[in-house]
C-alpha cells in the first residue's frame, strides 16, 4: 500500500520534485512520483514507521510555489520498493530554496556568503549554460575543478545530487569588486562579505552599483532616485505590508520560490509621491548576489531598494563582475486578479521548458526555438544552446528571414500563440474563438485543425495622423484647432510622431493623456489612480474589418479636451476595450458554436481591462496560458502545432 501526497500543481518543471528527493533521500524511505494533469503525486511506503514525521518535514519545508495550488492526501493499492533519484536535465532560473539560503548565512558552511550557492532545486544555474546536454562541461563552469567535497555532494543522494555547477569557497569563483579609483577581488567568506557590506554603504552615499548576479546584470540604488523603469526590491519581509498594500495571493506570490515581479498598490505615501503613481513593480530577492546586498542594506536600515535589469554597459560608480559568461533572460512578471493568476511576461522560470509529445517540427521564434528530443518530449529554450536537429519540416515566425529547413511555414506571431493556449489545455479538434492583444487587438477562430485571424490586426501608421483625425467626421477638423490651441505641447508631439514609422499605439495616447511614461505602462499606471466604479464609453469600433485607430484618438482627444481627468480617461480606455473584446468574442461565438475562448497577448494583464472582461465572460470563462507567457513568448510553443 502506498500513502499519496498529490501536489496540484500545473508547473512541467522539477524543482519541486527535487527538493523534495533531496529530503526523502536522507531518510530510510521508498519513494516515488507519478506526474497526471496539473498534479505531481509522491508515493511514499506506507509501512515505514517514519512516514508521518517525513511527511511533515515536506510539508513545512517546501517552498511555496506560484504553480502549486493545492494539495490532498490517500492511501494507493500500490507497493513502493524503490527510490527516486534528482532530475537535472535542464537548468534552473529561480529563487533560492530554504536549504540553500540556510547554507548562505551559517558560518560554519562552507557556502557561507558565497553568491553563486545554489543546488539541483534551485538558484540561477541557467545563467551559465552553453549548450546541450546539461553537463558541467557545457557550462561556464567547466575549467572550475570542483573541490573534492563538491565532487562528493554530486554524486550521493541530497539537494546537490546531478547539480552541474556545485562549488563552494575552496572551488568557487573569485568576484572582482571595481570602483573608478581601485579594484580588488572576494574569493572567500571574509572579502565576500566586505565586498557587499561596502556595497550596501556605496548605495547609502547615493551610488549606483552595478552586480552581475546568477539572474543578469541589475544596477541597484536608493529609492528616492526611483524612475519608471524602476523595480522595487522588497528586503524586510516583516515590513513588506507596511509599504505595499496587498492580498494574501500577491503576499505568497512575491516570496515564492519562483520570486517573480509583481504591478503592486503602493502604501508608502512617500513611494507614491517618489513613483507619481499608486502602483510600482516589486520583488523579492532570488539569487545570492541580490541577497546578500539586502542583507546589508537591511543592517543600513533598509526595507526595499530599487533597481533595474540592465547590460555589462549601465553606468555606475561601482561593479561587481566575475569571468564567467553568463545568459540573461528576461524577468517573469507576474499577474493576479481575484482568483485568476498568470506570466503576463518573460522567459525566467518559464524556459528553458521540456514539455508535450515530440513532433518532428522545429519551431523559431524572436528568442527561442522549439525541438524534437530523444525522450519523446519536445524542449524550448534559446538557439545558440542546440546543435543542428534532423526535423521532417520548420516553423518560422514571419519576421525572421533566415532559412532553417527546406519545407518551411511561416508563422504569425498571434496565431502561434493562440495555439500555445490550445496546446498547454488540449483543446485539439475542439472549435475555439479568441483575442490577441499586444498593442493591436485581433481575433481567431481554431475550427479543431487551423487558425484563421477573423478580424486581423491594422498597423498604426502615424504619417498623417492629424489630416486623418480632421477628416473623420463632420466637425472633426474643429476638434483638431481646438487641440492646437488648447493643448499646443500634446499637438506639438502628435506632429512629431507622424515623421517616424516606429510609433505604438498606446504611445499616442499617452502623449494624448499628457503623461511622463509615455507607453502602455504610462496608461496603465494612471488607470489605476482611479477609484470610481464606473468609466465612460470610449470609441473602440471597427472599420472595415479593423480597429478604428482614428476614431479611437479623436474620443480620447474629445474627452481630454473637455477637462475628464486622465485617470478616469485611462481606466475608462481599458474599459471599453473589455466591452470591444468581450462583445466581439460573443458574436463569434454565436457564429461558430463554440463556448471555448483563448485570451492571449500580454496587454491582457490589466486590472482594469482583465476585471471588465472576467465579468463580461463569467458564463464563459477564458482559456489562457497556464505555464508559460500570455504573450509573445508562448509563440515558440504554438509554432509547434501549426
Amino acid at each position: 500500500m502506498a500513502f499519496v501526497l498529490e501536489l496540484q500543481t500545473t508547473s512541467d518543471k522539477n524543482y519541486l520534485q527535487n527538493y523534495i528527493t533531496g529530503i526523502l533521500s536522507l531518510n530510510d524511505i521508498n519513494f516515488s512520483f507519478e506526474r497526471g494533469e496539473d498534479k505531481l503525486l509522491v508515493l511514499f511506503d506506507d509501512k515505514n514507521p517514519n512516514l508521518q514525521n517525513i511527511v511533515e518535514n515536506i510539508a513545512n519545508s517546501l517552498p511555496a510555489s506560484i504553480f502549486l495550488k493545492n494539495s490532498k492526501s490517500y492511501f494507493l493499492d500500490k507497493e513502493i520498493d524503490s527510490k527516486s533519484e534528482i532530475l537535472n536535465d535542464t537548468p534552473i532560473s529561480i529563487g533560492l530554496c530554504p536549504s540553500c539560503q540556510k547554507e548562505l548565512f551559517d558560518v560554519s558552511s562552507r557556502r557561507y556568503y558565497y553568491p553563486f550557492i545554489s543546488c539541483s532545486s534551485c538558484g540561477g544555474n541557467y545563467a551559465f549554460l552553453n549548450r546541450y546536454p546539461y553537463k558541467r562541461e557545457n557550462t561556464s563552469f567547466r575549467f572550475i575543478v570542483p573541490c573534492d567535497e563538491c565532487k562528493d555532494e554530486m554524486n550521493r543522494v541530497g539537494k546537490n545530487q546531478h547539480h552541474q555547477i556545485n562549488s563552494c569557497h575552496k572551488c568557487g569563483v573569485s568576484v572582482r569588486f571595481e570602483t573608478k579609483n581601485s579594484q580588488r577581488y572576494a574569493n572567500d567568506a571574509g572579502s565576500f562579505r566586505t565586498m557587499f557590506e561596502v556595497s550596501a554603504k556605496a548605495i547609502n552615499d547615493n551610488k549606483r552599483v552595478l552586480i552581475k548576479t546568477t539572474m543578469g546584470y541589475r544596477v541597484f540604488y536608493k529609492p528616492q532616485e526611483i524612475n519608471h523603469d524602476s523595480i522595487l526590491m522588497m528586503i524586510n519581509a516583516t515590513k513588506i505590508t507596511d509599504n505595499l498594500s496587498l492580498i494574501t495571493e500577491e503576499f505568497n506570490a512575491l516570496l515564492s520560490i519562483e520570486r517573480p515581479i509583481l504591478d503592486v498598490t503602493l502604501k508608502n505615501d512617500e513611494l507614491k509621491t517618489l513613483k507619481g503613481s499608486n502602483t510600482i513593480y516589486a520583488k523579492y530577492p532570488d539569487d545570492g548576489f541580490s541577497i546578500l546586498l539586502c542583507t546589508e542594506l537591511q543592517k543600513l536600515g533598509y526595507d526595499y531598494i530599487a533597481y533595474e535589469d540592465v547590460d555589462s554597459k549601465c553606468e555606475s560608480d561601482v561593479v561587481i563582475d566575475y569571468d564567467l559568461d553568463i545568459n540573461q533572460q528576461e524577468d517573469m512578471r507576474y499577474f493576479l486578479n481575484k482568483d485568476v493568476s498568470f506570466v503576463a511576461s518573460g522567459e525566467r522560470v518559464s524556459f528553458p521548458s521540456e514539455n508535450f509529445t515530440k513532433v518532428s517540427v522545429l519551431s523559431v521564434s524572436d528568442n527561442l526555438i522549439g525541438l524534437p528530443t530523444d525522450k519523446n518530449s519536445m524542449i524550448f529554450d534559446k538557439m545558440e544552446h542546440f546543435d543542428s536537429v534532423h526535423v521532417d519540416k520548420a516553423n518560422v515566425l514571419s519576421t525572421i528571414s533566415e532559412k532553417f529547413h527546406s519545407i518551411q511555414k511561416p508563422y504569425l506571431i498571434e496565431e502561434a500563440s493562440f495555439l500555445s493556449v490550445v496546446a498547454e489545455h488540449n483543446l485539439f479538434n475542439q472549435k475555439c474563438v479568441g483575442a490577441y492583444f499586444d498593442e493591436e487587438p485581433s481575433f481567431l477562430y481554431y475550427d479543431g485543425k487551423n487558425v484563421i485571424r477573423i478580424v486581423p490586426p491594422r498597423d498604426f501608421e502615424t504619417n498623417s495622423l492629424i489630416e486623418n483625425i480632421s477628416n473623420l467626421r463632420d466637425g472633426s477638423d474643429r476638434l483638431v484647432e481646438n487641440l492646437k490651441n488648447q493643448k499646443p505641447k500634446i499637438y506639438e508631439k502628435l506632429q512629431q510622431l507622424q515623421d517616424r514609422d516606429d510609433v505604438k499605439l498606446f504611445e499616442a495616447v499617452a502623449i494624448i493623456l499628457g503623461l511622463d511614461d509615455e507607453s502602455m505602462r504610462g496608461v496603465t499606471k494612471e488607470a489605476m489612480k482611479f477609484v470610481g466604479k464606473g468609466g465612460i464609453q470610449i470609441d473602440t469600433h471597427v472599420k472595415d474589418n479593423r480597429f478604428d485607430h482614428t476614431a479611437f484618438l479623436a474620443s480620447i482627444i474629445s474627452y481630454q479636451l473637455a477637462g475628464v481627468s486622465e485617470a478616469i480617461l485611462s481606466y475608462s480606455i481599458f474599459e471599453s476595450f473589455g466591452d470591444y473584446f468581450s462583445e466581439l468574442l460573443d458574436e463569434l461565438k454565436d457564429k461558430t458554436k463554440t463556448t471555448n475562448v483563448i485570451l492571449c497577448g500580454t496587454h491582457f494583464a490589466n486590472q482594469s481591462l482583465f476585471s471588465r472582461m472576467q465579468r463580461n465572460l463569467k458564463l464563459t470563462p477564458p482559456y489562457m496560458n497556464k505555464n508559460y507567457p500570455i504573450g509573445k513568448e508562448s509563440g515558440v510553443i504554438g509554432g509547434v502545432y501549426l
